[in-house]
């Protein structure tokens, strides 16, 4: 068997010789042809000098971040199966055999669980053991239907062809989100094994930024799921808005103003299921999602001459409303503010169709 491990250093002096020696006692006593590869991100303690040293590979990555260095150093892999682990001692790096034997078994990309593996009060801070990671992973497993227990451990396997397949882009630590992400997306085959985590066993203070870094993760986690970002909120919108109108007309008990506040209430919604649509659409286009085997036919049905009918008949039916109101304003049967009300919405609801029929049609240029 031929496997690459690569780390990503940024000053880790202290432990980097450490991590290489483990690395290298897996290889000798599982008998693996392998090679090491150091990203170094900018390192300026002797980190390099390390690297050279002990005779592994060093890739020099100019751009800053965890994702990147990775990245760039997985690029330069010439082996089919890689791991990932960090540099700063806090994985066991001598024990790599569940995840040699998952990615032997056909495994696309292996996730160290650290919960697994025997985790103590001191390998993980309670910040981070008790509501980071769970709420993170459990976001996660809800957004992309994934069953991870523990989504950001950093030590990983995949063959080379997984990762290409995930066309990974992030800079930052949303890299490790990124990963299982588009794993999913690509559906690629996922296996978790347990794994141990020790305290890194670097003196200064870690990389990793508790606040920024989480937030990092969770704006990615929300942006790559459109459905709970926009589609989800806009529907339920959506359905509040339609049934406070109803109610209005039904017991006339609402106050224009709160019909008012419906109607935009309803509007709201409309729009956010609308940009959910061109989100979609936009990402599958940039190659940012894998697109469906629905998503071709997608244009077959959805064109811009049926979306401007219906935008145009929509519109019409508010201005009807609108002038039935001024010219004849008891033929309707409603109070006049609210008659306005409703058709200057349906005249809105009218143009927002029209414009979203328009510019699904430029984001679909590239698709036909």
């Amino acid at each position: 068997m031929r496997l690459t491990v690569v780390m990503p250093c940024l000053n880790e002096a202290e432990t980097l010789q450490g991590c290489i020696l483990k690395v290298k006692h897996f290889f000798t006593k599982s008998a693996i042809e392998g090679e090491i590869i150091v990203a170094d991100n900018g390192s300026t303690d002797g980190s390099i000098a390390i690297a050279e040293k002990e005779g592994v590979k060093v890739v020099h990555v100019p751009t800053k971040g965890y994702g990147s260095a990775l990245r760039n150093g997985i690029k330069a892999a010439t082996n089919d199966f890689i791991i990932m682990g960090d540099s700063d001692d806090s994985h066991d790096l001598e024990n790599l055999e569940a995840f040699v034997e998952a990615l032997n078994k056909g495994a696309d990309l292996v996730i160290g669980n650290r919960f697994k593996g025997g985790l103590s009060k001191k390998d993980m801070s309670p910040l981070h053991r008790y509501v980071g990671n769970p709420i993170l992973t459990g976001l996660g497993n809800l957004f992309f239907k994934t069953k991870i227990g523990d989504f950001h451990c950093g030590l990983r396997g995949f063959t080379k062809s997984a990762f290409k397949k995930m066309e990974l882009t992030t800079d930052g630590m949303e890299f490790a989100s990124e990963m299982i992400v588009k794993a999913k997306l690509n559906k690629l085959q996922i296996v978790e094994v347990p794994t141990k985590v020790f305290p890194s066993g670097r003196s200064r203070a870690p990389h990793l930024n508790t606040w920024k870094d989480g937030w990092r993760h969770l704006r990615f986690l929300l942006l790559y799921s459109p459905r709970w970002l926009f589609f989800l909120p806009g529907l339920a919108m959506m359905l509040l808005g339609l049934v406070f109108i109803d109610y209005h007309f039904i017991t006339s008990v609402l106050l224009p103003e709160q019909l008012l506040l419906s109607c935009g209430t309803l509007l709201t919604g409309f729009q956010l299921v609308l940009f959910y649509g061109l989100t979609k659409i936009y990402a599958a286009e940039h190659r940012l999602y894998p697109k469906s085997d629905r998503y071709d036919n997608l244009f077959k049905y959805v064109t811009l001459e049926k979306g401007l009918l219906l935008g145009v008949f929509i519109t019409l039916l508010g201005i009807l409303g609108l002038t039935l109101l001024f010219l004849f304003p008891n033929v309707l049967g409603v109070e006049k503010l609210s008659g306005t009300i409703i058709s200057v919405t349906m005249m809105l609801l009218g143009v927002q169709v029209i414009l979203f029929s328009l510019f699904f049609s430029i984001l679909g240029l590239k698709n036909k």
